[in-house]
């Protein structure tokens, strides 16, 4: 359930963008500097699957037994409140301009000024045709061009079809599902050989779409492939 102060957000932030969305303060900017230290605070995450990770090893058990094929994965917030809710006014409440503010969070993160600086493409994860239909925009593709404009490459990854509803699925069974979703679009697969590629999504949650993105893009002649992403479901 949405907490109260997500009705009228999108409305309310047009109208008022000098208000931070999470702590109503004015003047401010949509995500204001008190509530990014409050509920994006920095903690040392699985260099594999951006899971907390305590006690300073590098990879979770997890990863150490069934790794997802990233060279590294990064993410910005725990999938919780406020970023949920924050998240449903980027994806379903017709408010694209997010994508900005949720940028400079991510780049606010020690290490990822330079992945960006390193990655030669930016990969949006893309949404099934019908989806993108549905919703109008993919909003993986406006956080990757708030990111670094220059470096996405939209085409080059391609959703071929939908999956069925992955809700409450553990990865192995959300890996089935995708089996054949993704592909590298043919025309433009030479630009992905040789290359260090950085996938960009909203969401994770087992890792399960980024895996399977990944294992098409190494397919394809991917010299490395990570990923970075705004939430990830503890």
């Amino acid at each position: 359930m949405h907490h109260p102060w997500l009705t009228g957000l999108s409305q309310a932030l047009r109208a008022a963008p000098s208000q931070c969305a999470i702590c109503q303060r004015w003047p401010s900017t949509r995500l204001c500097h008190d509530c990014v230290q409050q509920f994006a605070p920095l903690q040392p995450r699985c260099q594999g699957c951006a899971l907390p990770l305590a006690g300073g090893a590098p990879l979770c058990g997890a990863c150490l037994r069934q790794p997802l094929g990233l060279a590294r994965c990064w993410a910005g917030v725990d999938y919780a409140y406020p970023w949920a809710d924050v998240l449903a006014a980027f994806k379903f409440h017709g408010d694209p301009g997010w994508a900005r503010s949720l940028a400079q969070l991510l780049r606010s993160l020690p290490g990822v000024e330079p992945v960006l600086e390193d990655a030669d493409l930016l990969l949006p994860i893309p949404l099934a045709p019908a989806r993108l239909r549905q919703r109008g925009f993919n909003q993986a593709l406006l956080l990757a061009r708030a990111l670094a404009p220059r470096k996405v490459q939209p085409q080059a990854l391609l959703r071929l079809h939908a999956t069925p509803a992955q809700s409450g699925l553990a990865r192995a069974q959300r890996l089935r599902n995708l089996q054949g979703a993704f592909a590298a679009e043919p025309l433009l697969a030479p630009q992905l050989v040789g290359r260090h590629l950085l996938l960009i999504d909203d969401v994770m949650t087992t890792g399960a779409t980024l895996q399977a993105a990944a294992a098409v893009l190494h397919q394809a002649g991917a010299a490395s492939v990570s990923a970075l992403v705004l939430a990830r479901t503890p």
